[in-house]
């Protein structure tokens, strides 16, 4: 459930408020929207991480006996979920801090520029949460 609201709140902001917000706002108006929508999700989403590595890790020793039961599809999610864990720490602690700061200053331009950097790696930790989802679905059976 953590990771279904992780990556819905990802996917639900890139297909839908993105395009509403492009459509229905002055550039000042849609970062100020941003920022606020990542003032409520933010939190949330490191709510989801720690529970996510809590019942992971605990399904993954307690359920799987760890990682040498030969099944690859825990390895593989593990690896993304961890690279997604370190691309939202980045976004979290240097972009969204960076927009937050020039939202404050009334800087459009810059806030701007940073909303320019996050979509990559929003859209890179949506990719990567589809991607585990797969994998966690095929399990054992594909990996």
């Amino acid at each position: 459930m953590a990771a279904t609201i992780w990556i819905g709140g990802i996917f639900f902001a890139f297909m839908a408020l993105r395009p509403a917000a492009n459509v229905s706002l002055e550039p000042a108006e849609r970062i100020k929207l941003w920022q606020s929508a990542y003032h409520y999700f933010f939190p949330w989403v490191w709510v989801m991480i720690a529970v996510l590595l809590a019942t992971g890790y605990t399904d993954l020793f307690v359920r799987f006996d760890g990682f040498d039961n030969g099944a690859i599809y825990l390895g593989m999610m593990h690896a993304i979920g961890l690279l997604m864990i370190l691309l939202f720490a980045y976004l979290y602690f240097v972009l969204y801090r960076r927009l937050s700061l020039a939202v404050s200053a009334n800087d459009t331009p810059t806030a701007s520029g940073e909303m320019a950097r996050m979509r990559p790696v929003m859209a890179i930790n949506l990719t990567l949460g589809l991607l585990i989802t797969a994998i966690g679905i095929a399990g054992p059976g594909v990996f």
